[in-house]
């Protein structure tokens, strides 16, 4: 099963403070989420591929 993080293990990853990622949440953006049970949850492959996405959409420098 996968494993599922919740919202302070998120901060710790992405090192943005969990008022962030609510805010990100209630606007759409940021990571994938659900609700488990009162829980706000996030799939560590959502949270993964999201961090990717970020990187790819600003990426700079480097050999070509």
């Amino acid at each position: 099963m996968e494993e599922i993080l919740l919202t302070s293990q998120v901060a710790s990853m992405t090192r943005n403070p969990e008022a962030t990622l609510r805010y990100w949440r209630h606007i759409g953006r940021g990571p994938a989420s659900f609700k488990l049970g009162r829980r706000v949850v996030y799939r560590r492959s959502e949270v993964e591929r999201w961090m990717a996405e970020q990187e790819a959409a600003t990426i700079r420098g480097g050999a070509a």
